[in-house]
């Protein structure tokens, strides 16, 4: 925690800071008597502690959690995160996302903020606000109604990126509210680091999401993001549960989750979760604080892969490095090619009402029109 950065919400420059609001999941913090004089419970008045993520914080007033982008001001939980700082429109896949609505587009967002602390995070720019020195503020009010009027009129879904998502379930609820009536989906790409009382908020609005696994054990993952794991796997399970596709990816990170025994430890957790998961393999890309080991090999990738198969996933893709066959779509029973995908793109997709159109299995996703 720390004390707010721009209390009258200007930048030391002169340029518009942050702009406040009141923030959902928060309540008073207890105060533990201390027996002594009332000056000490005094300093202890007006705490409160943050339910959004499991970092829990406790702020006091004037106070800023670990995010940077939630604050106690006088005694009331507030966020900054009803912010856009960017907005493209995207193909679904490159969130990534395989299994829905393939060929389509997402209208993505992000403001700043994150809960992780990545040292290899590659939208740093964005995500590190109020965690590196050199990271200004970009934002400015999110519009929620003309986000969804753009997204509709380019038949898009709507997509919380770049940073993490879950930080805004403010911004997220009023989104749906409109996004529904309007025939548009809502999708994140986050890091899965919530609370279940915070999945359980914003599970009913979204459509889908892809979430981030980013380390097989709990030193690796809090020496990378500062953060446990253990909520993160908690997440792919309960945002299933609450019937939102789920997909994951895993950055093969140096020293973190390159390792064989590490991406084995994870296809077989997300096997033991369902081996319908769809498993994306990222490439490591030296960016931000570790800029000295090498991108993943394509061989590398390749054994992963093989990992990921040998588990039981059945759906495990790579983006770039292994070629069209790395993004390719394939019955599980008669081995037939059902999605081509370009690097960006889908090309052709065959699945018919969402089953193989040669022998009848089943394919799980939301195919969108289910061709």
């Amino acid at each position: 925690m720390s004390d707010g950065r721009w209390p009258d919400d200007r930048r030391p420059d002169g340029l518009p800071g942050p702009q406040w609001r009141p923030a959902l999941l928060g309540e008073p913090a207890e105060i533990e008597p201390s027996g002594s004089g009332s000056g000490e419970s005094d300093a202890g008045a007006g705490r409160i502690r943050c339910l959004l993520c499991p970092h829990g914080c406790e702020l006091g007033v004037g106070e800023t959690g670990v995010c940077a982008v939630r604050r106690n001001h006088a005694g009331v939980l507030e966020t900054a995160t009803y912010a856009v700082a960017v907005a493209h429109l995207d193909a679904i896949e490159r969130k990534p996302l395989y299994h829905f609505r393939p060929g389509s587009r997402v209208l993505t967002i992000a403001g700043p903020g994150c809960s992780f602390r990545c040292n290899y995070c590659v939208n740093h720019r964005l995500s590190q606000y109020g965690q590196v020195a050199d990271v200004a503020w970009t934002a400015r009010p999110a519009q929620p109604a003309e986000l969804v009027a753009q997204a509709a009129a380019d038949g898009a879904s709507l997509g919380m990126s770049y940073s993490e998502p879950s930080l805004a379930p403010e911004l997220t609820l009023d989104l749906a509210a409109l996004a529904a009536p309007a025939g548009v989906p809502l999708v994140w790409k986050t890091n899965g680091f919530l609370t279940a009382p915070a999945i359980d908020l914003v599970a009913g609005v979204l459509d889908a999401v892809n979430i981030d696994v980013k380390a097989a054990r709990e030193s690796a993952h809090q020496r990378l993001t500062g953060a446990p794991l253990r909520p993160v796997l908690d997440a792919v399970e309960r945002f299933r549960a609450a019937g939102v596709w789920v997909e994951v990816s895993t950055p093969l990170i140096p020293g973190v989750s390159a390792e064989p025994d590490a991406l084995r430890a994870i296809a077989r957790h997300l096997a033991g979760i369902d081996p319908d998961i769809p498993w994306h393999l990222l490439r490591f890309t030296p960016d931000f604080r570790m800029r000295r080991p090498p991108p993943t090999s394509p061989q590398a990738l390749a054994a992963a892969r093989a990992a990921g198969w040998d588990a039981g996933l059945r759906f495990v893709y790579v983006e770039r490095a292994l070629g069209a066959a790395g993004r390719e779509t394939r019955c599980p029973v008669c081995e037939m090619s059902l999605v081509q995908r370009g690097i960006w793109e889908t090309l052709e997709s065959v699945v018919t009402h969402g089953t193989c159109p040669h022998c009848g299995q089943p394919i799980p996703g939301r195919w969108g029109d289910d061709r």
